[in-house]
């Protein structure tokens, strides 16, 4: 049972014992919350109608639904489980339901959990992590995490129970109490680890925690990733990759880390400035490399692991590759099961949904085109397409369809079908400040756009209340 942020588990000897929420990993976090919900809509209360009781059990249901707390959502996969959601925009487009203002700079998206909306913007020349109110934008709080000298920030922060994390441009990373935005912590990439990025644009990644600990890409030489304790901060293990491309700058890339459980061994999947790494969950130790996929100027796309597969790919006229890791002589190695040329395929840095065996993206360095890629053999199944909008697209799913937000502002309703291409409605965004790059969320029947200083919140359930 879930009781007052602690979960309750009941031994073999029939000894119960109560563990914090924030100690468990995210996977088994999201299990505790459905068990819960489980519980309590199981059986009516005394006296309660069973009106009542659907109620309460659709209630509930929205509530699962509401949960992208980090990066590309739950599972790091741009994919939201929301259900019920606007099936066509071409007469009925998503209504405003709501505009947040004063976050100030910043490409962050958003996460969403338990009523409550993180980003990060730089106000007054320095860098904040935010808080708001899910129902209607307003503010909670704002904290100071660097000082003056930032015009920019990049990272979508990451929740973790009563723990929200986030990167600043020059990499400094803090933890901060979720209810209160408290300071618990903080580390500097190039001072504790001395990292670097591979290229000018600062720092973008959105930590990862995986269990009781948190993992961050500083792009050191002795350090190209490290694992922390997430409560104090403390260094668990560090990760020399070091050198295996001549081609491209060492460095951290502008990606964020996945967990594969490929060739069953728990692992962090990373894009950095020289490729594609796997390193082992356990004690950082760098387990392959994959140079052929990176670029000299800017490696972004998270990559998509399924099984024993990675699929990866970059913009700058470089392409995509599907890599199945295998044993060798007790050895992990990436094998190349196909390479896609910058013709065939380039994901710049709007991020790909694999669903089944098809994978959909924008295609193309700095454009947004539609198109579908059978995975398993990287046959093209349709596209590249036009599309509605203008040039880089960042893409999320739900509910059978695809969220395409271009660059010039405009929003797409695209049919996640790998059989045809069907464009299902378009419109366009209240405002746009700059580029429309953040990536679109979709949590608890809303659309959440994040754009510089403001944060859209669009209504996209089927059946408004």
């Amino acid at each position: 049972k879930l009781e007052r942020g602690t979960v309750y588990l009941r031994k073999e000897n029939g000894k119960e014992i109560g563990v914090p929420i924030g100690k468990l990993s995210a996977t088994d976090q999201r299990w505790a919350r459905s068990a819960a919900r489980k519980a309590r809509t199981k059986e009516p209360q005394a006296g309660a109608t069973e009106e009542a009781s659907s109620s309460r059990a659709t209630a509930d249901r929205s509530a699962a639904s509401a949960e992208w707390y980090q990066w590309r959502g739950a599972n790091r996969d741009g994919k939201s489980t929301d259900t019920g959601l606007l099936k066509d925009w071409t007469e009925q487009p998503p209504k405003l339901l709501w505009t947040a203002h004063g976050l100030g700079a910043g490409r962050s998206s958003v996460v969403v959990s338990d009523g409550k909306i993180f980003t990060m913007g730089v106000l007054d020349g320095g860098t904040c992590l935010i808080a708001l109110s899910e129902s209607d934008g307003s503010l909670l709080w704002k904290t100071p995490i660097e000082g003056e000298g930032s015009a920019i920030v990049n990272c979508t922060p990451t929740l973790d129970g009563d723990l929200v994390f986030g990167t600043t441009f020059r990499g400094t990373l803090a933890c901060a109490d979720a209810a209160s935005g408290e300071v618990r912590w903080k580390k500097s990439f190039a001072g504790d680890f001395g990292g670097k990025m591979m290229s000018q644009w600062g720092y973008s990644e959105s930590p990862l925690v995986d269990g009781d600990r948190v993992i961050v890409t500083p792009g050191g030489p002795q350090a190209t990733m490290v694992a922390l304790d997430k409560t104090t901060g403390r260094l668990v293990w560090r990760s020399p990759v070091g050198s295996f491309n001549s081609r491209t700058p060492a460095g951290a890339g502008y990606s964020s880390a996945v967990i594969s459980n490929a060739c069953g061994v728990r692992q962090y999947v990373q894009l950095v400035g020289h490729g594609v790494i796997g390193v082992a969950a356990k004690d950082g130790r760098p387990l392959w490399t994959y140079a052929r996929v990176a670029n000299s100027t800017a490696n972004v796309s998270t990559p998509i692991v399924s099984g024993d597969y990675v699929f990866c790919s970059t913009g700058y006229q470089t392409g995509a590759a599907l890599l199945q890791l295998v044993r060798r002589g007790g050895r992990i190695m990436p094998r190349e099961v196909y390479f896609l040329n910058h013709e065939r395929l380039q994901n710049h840095h709007g991020g790909m949904i694999q669903i089944g065996e098809y994978l959909f993206c924008g295609h193309g360095h700095n454009q947004g085109f539609p198109i579908c890629i059978h995975l398993p053999t990287g046959r093209t199944a349709w596209g590249p397409e036009r599309g509605p909008g203008r040039r880089s697209a960042a893409i999320a799913y739900a509910d059978g369809n695809l969220y395409f937000r271009y660059e010039d502002g405009t929003m797409a309703l695209i049919e996640a079908n790998p059989r045809e291409y069907r464009l299902k409605g378009t419109f366009k965004i209240a405002t746009r400040h700059a580029e429309s790059w953040p990536h679109p969320v979709i949590a608890g029947g809303k659309l959440y756009l994040r754009d510089q200083n403001d944060l859209h919140c669009y209504d996209l359930r089927a059946t408004r209340q």
